[in-house]
């Protein structure tokens, strides 16, 4: 047994308070694997956790991080052995159960994936969460009849993690894409991933009280919920598809019925955190494949363990650009 750091939550007073402390293995949960985690990341859910909003952790004290990449340091199950890289995403680790912002975890081999070949540790955790949430969209939109020549595709929060990323997917597999968002200076960087087009989110919203404007889009990767869904469903293309896999702008979505009944538009949601394992592995060749790594590397900041409740906060407040991987070792 051996000490490793970690950032710990507490709850006083019904406050969320975090701080670095050492920890012992054997107050690891329960699982037949431990990995010794090189690289973690930060999703939106991860700043949620870290301010304590939605009561999403059920019990403190708590080590967050929904993701983790690492080695495997010892194993009671047949499918990992010492030394084997490994990744995590979802599961509800760094929710219900601790998670990767420590140089340690414990979890059940059934939530892991071998990282993939010619991909490093900060890679797999630049793509984290958001990333893989990204290509599980794109593959949602594919299967309902997305196609490269069929007209634009839409990104919303197309500055933010998910949006890069679905970004840079879709302009690498040949797709005009559409990046909506409420940050100026992300331009820059969205032409950059591949975006044929930037707009601004007054551009796609249709107006009050138009359920059907002029149709648009062929498909959309819907990152923000709230009004900005309802806003652009009036302008999907008969058939068309819009893949939700974000809140950040709310849950309620004041919309019409009229897209899905007059123009038969499909909303897909995206579920990543308990994914079942053949979907987790195709979209992790995808990715291999589908996400150019120079483009990933180039939309990736790297801070220390200790920066993370800053950059929590950042994330929260639409401050971030890209993603943000964490170096447990720095």
């Amino acid at each position: 047994m051996s000490d490793f750091r970690a950032l710990v939550l507490e709850e006083r007073d019904g406050k969320v308070a975090a701080s670095l402390k050492t920890v012992s293995e054997s107050e690891l949960p329960p699982g037949d694997v431990t990995v010794s985690i090189s690289h973690s990341t930060l999703n939106y859910k991860d700043g949620m956790i870290l301010a304590g909003l939605g009561r999403i952790v059920r019990k403190y004290p708590h080590v967050p991080g929904i993701d983790f990449a690492g080695v495997v340091e010892s194993s009671a199950s047949p499918a990992f052995k010492p030394g084997d890289k490994v990744v995590l995403t979802g599961w509800r680790v760094g929710e219900w159960y601790w998670g990767g912002y420590a140089q340690k975890a414990r979890v059940k081999s059934e939530w892991l994936v071998p990282l993939p070949a010619g991909m490093s540790a900060q890679q797999a955790m630049a793509i984290g969460t958001a990333g893989f949430t990204a290509m599980l969209a794109v593959i949602a939109l594919e299967r309902h009849g997305l196609k490269p020549d069929a007209g634009e595709v839409l990104v919303t929060g197309a500055g933010g993690g998910v949006g890069s990323v679905a970004v840079a997917i879709l302009a690498k597999l040949g797709y005009q894409v559409a990046a909506s968002t409420g940050r100026s200076e992300t331009h820059d960087h969205l032409k950059h991933l591949g975006a044929a087009v930037i707009l601004n989110r007054a551009e796609t919203t249709a107006p009050p009280g138009k359920p059907l404007v002029a149709e648009r889009w062929q498909g959309c990767v819907d990152t923000v919920g709230g009004a900005v869904l309802a806003g652009v469903l009036p302008a999907v293309k008969y058939g068309g598809s819009v893949a939700a896999c974000g809140n950040a702008g709310g849950n309620d979505v004041p919309a019409s019925i009229l897209p899905f009944l007059l123009r038969g538009v499909s909303l897909l949601g995206i579920d990543s955190a308990v994914k079942p394992m053949p979907e987790r592995r195709e979209a992790w060749a995808r990715l291999t494949r589908d996400l150019p790594l120079d483009k990933l590397d180039a939309m990736t900041t790297v801070v220390r363990l200790d920066d993370v409740t800053d950059w929590g906060g950042r994330i929260l407040k639409g401050q971030v650009r890209g993603r943000v991987v964490i170096d447990l070792a720095r």
